[in-house]
């Protein structure tokens, strides 16, 4: 055997030539990103036909890779960083988030106890205690308190933590035990996530027991139709455990009345999680904290930056306001995973406060983005992104052909033909066929309704400007 054998690891000297080539690959590609069809155009199966059908034996070169990337992987992407893509919900990044993710990658570390990484938790911990000011949320989310937060990969994750929490909460801790008797139920709009859903599902709640609340004619939740169902489901012998209140529906982005839901979850001791995913970021500005009045009488919380606050995906905030029945709900602590520091109690093991046991340093790029931006350049782009939605609004409403089949009090607008489902279909299927743009739908009183959603990084009057004009036209087509 050789002394030396020959190291298949990239050297640090190609690393730094190919970490070069990497990064001016991703800058090229945001600069030309506006002028790629929006929604790719590849056909089932076209990309995996382009590959080889076994790995290679030996290794290939960066520069292999980086040409299959542009060559084979880009035509079978859709660009959410176009800023003409108005689809689904923004999934914005920015240059401080991405480097922020490199570094995290650079550096690897496992930050699942503070002992495996005291800055990767104590960075975690700070930056979202900023949050809770940045945002205007009540001070007891504060990790000096009770409470306090933690970075999720995702809200349907948060809220199915909120959910096991309140169900340990509502049994006392004996779920964990000896598993659900069939009692428990929970409850949120009929326009909620599916994320709740699934979140009943994975909890051992089941779906039959989970109540979908009517919505009223702005497609919130109904408080009065809440109160009966909880109160209905007492009667019957079950015990309401959970309710979640979205604050900006995926469909509508409709605002449920969190604090007429808070005041009923209080008098009745059920947990209330409030999911404002992608709206929450609008509370950077003062003049938009209507949309979380009554946040106060939530025991959990959460928001995405990864949809709308630059910092690219994964990345959900989660706050409860006393973190003892999450970890009671969460916690396992094998001997292997023992520590003095775990031991003193002097510190936060984010192990204990979600499903997995790893974890990355996710809070590495919010950090960047937050002193990038600052909190007045986050809020800049917050009232842009929000102006460009209300103008939007108004021209909508200002054509005859349209209609806006909801409220749209910040950046996601609804509308539609007047002239029935077909129109509609055929109008967003030849728009988002074209590339020039990409629009989703919902349906909204059992009709079809095209959603367009205005918070890509760089997408600025021109585009949504640019977006109107080709509705127009299709329409004047149809």
């Amino acid at each position: 055997m050789s002394d030396n054998p020959r190291s298949h690891h990239m050297n640090i000297e190609d690393f730094r030539r190919n970490g070069r080539e990497a990064i001016d690959w991703i800058a090229d590609y945001h600069r030309k990103v506006e002028s790629l069809p929006v929604l790719s155009r590849v056909r089932p199966g076209e990309i995996r036909a382009a590959l080889p059908p076994d790995p290679p034996a030996e290794g290939e070169s960066f520069e292999a890779m980086l040409r299959d990337v542009e060559e084979i992987i880009l035509p079978g992407l859709t660009h959410w960083q176009s800023p003409n893509f108005f689809a689904f919900f923004p999934s914005n990044t920015s240059g401080p988030s991405i480097l922020g993710e490199l570094l995290s990658a650079g550096l690897a570390v496992q930050g699942m106890m503070w002992t495996t990484s005291p800055a990767c938790t104590e960075l975690e911990t700070h930056v979202l205690d900023w949050l809770v000011g940045m945002l205007g949320l009540p001070e007891k989310f504060l990790s000096t308190g009770k409470g306090g937060g933690v970075i999720q990969d995702t809200a349907s994750s948060a809220s199915l933590c909120a959910l096991l929490a309140a169900r340990e909460r509502a049994t006392s801790g004996a779920s964990n035990e000896i598993g659900c008797d069939g009692r428990l139920t929970a409850y949120t709009s009929a326009q909620a996530h599916s994320s709740i859903e699934k979140a009943v599902k994975i909890a051992g709640i089941g779906r039959a027991n989970l109540r979908a609340i009517e919505v009223d004619s702005n497609f919130a939740m109904r408080p009065d139709a809440l109160a009966e169902a909880i109160a209905r489901d007492r009667r019957e012998g079950k015990v309401p455990c959970f309710v979640c209140a979205t604050v900006g529906t995926t469909s509508s982005n409709a605002i449920d009345p969190v604090r007429a839901i808070g005041e009923i979850c209080r008098d009745a001791g059920v947990w209330l999680h409030v999911d404002a995913a992608m709206s929450g970021t609008a509370a950077l500005c003062p003049e938009f904290r209507w949309i979380q009045d009554g946040l106060e009488f939530a025991d959990s919380y959460c928001f995405n930056p990864h949809k709308w606050m630059f910092t690219n995906f994964d990345c959900d905030c989660f706050y409860v306001v006393d973190r003892a029945p999450l970890i009671e709900a969460l916690s396992i602590l094998p001997e292997y995973l023992r520590n003095q520091a775990s031991a003193s109690g002097a510190v936060i093991d984010y192990r204990d406060w979600h499903v997995p046991l790893g974890r990355r340093f996710r809070a590495l790029k919010l950090w960047f983005v937050i002193r990038h931006f600052g909190v007045e350049g986050l809020r800049a782009e917050v009232r842009r992104h929000i102006d460009l939605g209300q103008t939007f609004a108004r021209w909508v409403s200002e054509d005859p052909r349209f209609e806006l089949p909801a409220p749209a009090p910040l950046n996601l607008v609804c509308f539609r033909l007047r002239s029935g489902d077909g129109q509609n279909q055929a109008l967003l299927d030849r728009l988002n066929a074209s590339g020039d743009l990409y629009l989703t739908h919902t349906r909204l009183d059992g009709r079809l309704t095209l959603r367009i959603s205005i918070g890509q990084a760089h997408t600025e009057f021109r585009h949504v400007e640019k977006a109107w004009a080709r509705i127009r036209e299709e329409a004047d087509n149809l």
